[in-house]
């Protein structure tokens, strides 16, 4: 065997590299200070146009975050020990997202907690009289047995109507229509949502809904789907319905067909009917999945606020605690109260959360 001379070409093409890179860190560096620096002045200026303000907002935060992790590798690069190196290179690009979580997340909590515990104007520490009131007032029980309902009544109907249509639609020819149809809503926002409804429930004449035209020729009499107390819980609680059962209906349905033909094909072999296989093979195999579904759900309708505000404001006793925190926040200004409240649905949400966690790491294995 021949070996092949060695010319130098590669190891002097390397240190080109090397010198090349080593000069172009710095002036980089020098660049991101200086267009930073404009771009802030630039944002900051009320009479710049607003076009450019836009441009420049875009060009930080696409090109400005790839930049300055981008700096960040190289600079790292220099540091001749490989295990520092190796040590400061997770708090360099796990560290910003810590720090933004910290920030936007656990800070805002932590404050909101301190805040429960003050009066109305953040002044005099009052204990846990704000809870005590949030669940002695009749408007707050109004709002958090509102919530209730809505949990009990999406939750059931959205997934339990998701997982029959992800059944009933397996078996369909055109599948893929039949659940975009049902997921369509989804994409809608729930203020888009409740636009639409509105017609849908208008009881007024000359502004008569799509329903009550349809009970008029039953010659039943309009009905004020939004004002009457008997009714109108449930028809808020329709529209999220419509807006979760898609979701449902896709996640549950991808999980279906993960299920291996064999076991059904099998079991119809030993004599099982569609009720057996439904029972004893597909609710076991989507467990998992189903309670990721409820859970997801369940969080879904806790946050609801949109829906509410916009059909009826809250009034006729339709308020949810989303709702009752807006109004004592930003209406009231009481700050202590709408704390409370807020705590009292961040600790409805905690345990959905574990429960989802736990779940899914169990679905990891």
């Amino acid at each position: 065997m021949s070996s092949q001379p060695q010319t130098g070409t590669q190891p002097l093409s390397r240190n080109n590299v090397g010198i090349v890179r080593m000069l172009l860190v710095p002036l980089a560096l020098i660049i991101s200070i200086l267009v930073g620096r404009w771009s802030l002045g630039v944002m900051k200026d009320a009479e710049a146009p607003r076009l450019l303000v836009v441009g420049v907002a875009l060009l930080v935060g696409v090109f400005g975050i790839w930049i300055a992790y981008w700096l960040c590798n190289e600079l790292l690069n220099l540091i001749p020990s490989e295990t520092l190196r190796e040590k400061i290179r997770p708090v360099i690009f796990v560290g910003p997202a810590l720090a933004l979580l910290i920030i936007y997340l656990v800070y805002p909590t932590v404050m909101t907690a301190y805040y429960s515990v003050l009066d109305k104007n953040s002044e005099a520490f009052v204990g846990l009289d704000n809870f005590v009131f949030a669940f002695q007032n009749r408007t707050i029980q109004i709002a958090l047995r509102n919530n209730l309902y809505w949990i009990v009544g999406v939750t059931t109907f959205s997934v339990v109507g998701g997982l029959i249509m992800a059944v009933l639609f397996d078996k369909v020819r055109y599948e893929s229509v039949a659940k975009s149809m049902i997921f369509l809503p989804m994409i809608i926002s729930f203020v888009g949502a409740g636009v639409i409804w509105r017609f849908m429930y208008a009881s007024n004449p000359p502004g008569v809904g799509l329903l009550n035209a349809f009970i008029g020729n039953f010659d039943y009499k309009p009905v004020a789907w939004l004002i009457n107390k008997s009714v109108n819980n449930i028809s808020l609680i329709v529209i999220m319905i419509w807006l979760q059962t898609g979701f449902c209906l896709v996640i549950l349905s991808a999980a279906l067909k993960a299920i291996p033909a064999d076991i059904i094909d099998a079991a119809r072999v030993d004599g099982a009917g569609e009720l057996d296989i439904f029972w004893r093979i597909i609710i076991p195999s989507l467990k998992t999945t189903i309670l990721t579904v409820v859970t997801t759900v369940v969080i879904a309708v806790l946050k609801v606020f949109d829906i509410v505000y916009v059909m009826t404001n809250g009034n006729y006793e339709t308020e949810v605690i989303a709702n009752r925190m807006f109004t004592e926040f930003f209406r009231n200004q009481n700050y202590g109260l709408s704390s409370a409240l807020t705590m009292i649905l961040v600790i409805a949400v905690l345990p959905v959360m574990i429960i989802n966690v736990r779940n899914a790491r169990r679905q990891r294995g």
